[in-house]
């Protein structure tokens, strides 16, 4: 398990004593950057997860397309087309350690199957991130 190391006034152990990986808030130039870096790929911003409330109005300014939602990881969704007929999708942590998940999808998939499956890789980033 990795461990992340935070200043004292601020921890807020689990109770196994870990931290969680990720815990500041949305670091929104690195969002923008790795928005910016996907979408030179092809990627379209679909929704963006974000554990502050507070933040919410800042990050709906910096990219007014897109669902906000909260969450407990930050982390962006892309998708794009991919062969075949299918689509792709990916989740992508918002921290400087790259970290994503990827799915493509069926061209006659239900869109609850979907979403089901896009929970899944949600859940996972969050184990990840240690939240």
């Amino acid at each position: 398990m990795i461990r992340a190391q935070r200043p004292a006034s601020k921890a807020t152990a689990s109770p196994d004593g870990r931290f969680p990986l990720y815990f500041e808030p949305m670091n929104l130039n690195l969002a923008r950057e790795i928005v910016a870096n996907y979408e030179k790929h092809g990627w379209k911003l679909q929704r963006i997860l974000s554990t502050d409330q507070n933040e919410r109005d800042q990050i709906a300014e910096a990219f007014p397309a897109s669902v906000v939602s909260t969450a407990e990881i930050d982390a962006v969704w892309f998708a794009r087309p991919s062969n075949a007929g299918r689509q792709a999708w990916e989740l992508r942590l918002v921290a400087e350690q790259p970290y994503a998940l990827f799915e493509a999808f069926e061209a006659d998939e239900s869109e609850e199957d979907r979403e089901d499956a896009r929970k899944e890789m949600e859940n996972k980033m969050r184990e990840y991130a240690g939240t």
